[in-house]
């Protein structure tokens, strides 16, 4: 893949694509990793969809700023994440990119049903809807806000789920030796 160096923005998501590929692919379960796993995926992660979006020329309605703070889309752009890690590794079939070609197309019909179903748009964000079903509390549904800086929310997003895994590792840990 050639970097093209008239978008000088974009040949540091360019290269670290690239980087990525010399890794071994391996599953992510978002659930499992600890606080420093959890931030080299959430940066790599990040990359490649800066990347996939420049790529491809993906709208906010497929991939919106905000894709970090909704579950249901990191787990998408994940899953699509390591697919493409393996389809193009070095080990991968060479027919293996025209599959992920196709499932790239899948996951962008349910990329935007992820979108429409949460809520979040180029510019203003509010938190995925919950259903609280028969018996349950309702959740509280947070307020939209303005997508003011998204590279400033996604490091301050970052931050915060890796002290919340510190936080929960020192407590296993607590409980662990007491």
């Amino acid at each position: 893949m050639a970097l093209h160096p008239e978008e000088p923005a974009n040949q540091d998501a360019y290269r670290g694509v690239i980087d990525m590929l010399e890794r071994p692919p391996v599953p992510i379960n978002w659930n499992l990793l600890d606080a420093a796993q959890a931030e080299v995926e959430w940066h790599d992660l990040d990359q490649w969809v800066k990347w996939l979006k420049c790529a491809f020329g993906l709208p906010a309605n497929i991939v919106p700023p905000y894709w970090h703070r909704h579950d249901e889309i990191v787990w998408e752009l994940s899953a699509l994440h390591c697919h493409w890690l393996s389809c193009y590794h070095e080990s991968a079939s060479p027919s293996a990119p025209v599959g992920w070609m196709r499932d790239f197309a899948d996951t962008r019909a349910r990329l935007r049903d992820w979108v429409s179903t949460c809520g979040t748009r180029l510019d203003r964000d509010r938190p995925t809807r919950q259903t609280a079903w028969p018996g349950e509390r309702p959740t509280e549904a947070g307020a939209e806000i303005e997508i003011r800086d998204r590279d400033r929310d996604f490091a301050d997003f970052v931050r915060e789920d890796v002290l919340r895994r510190r936080r929960i590792e020192a407590i296993t840990n607590q409980q662990l030796i007491g």
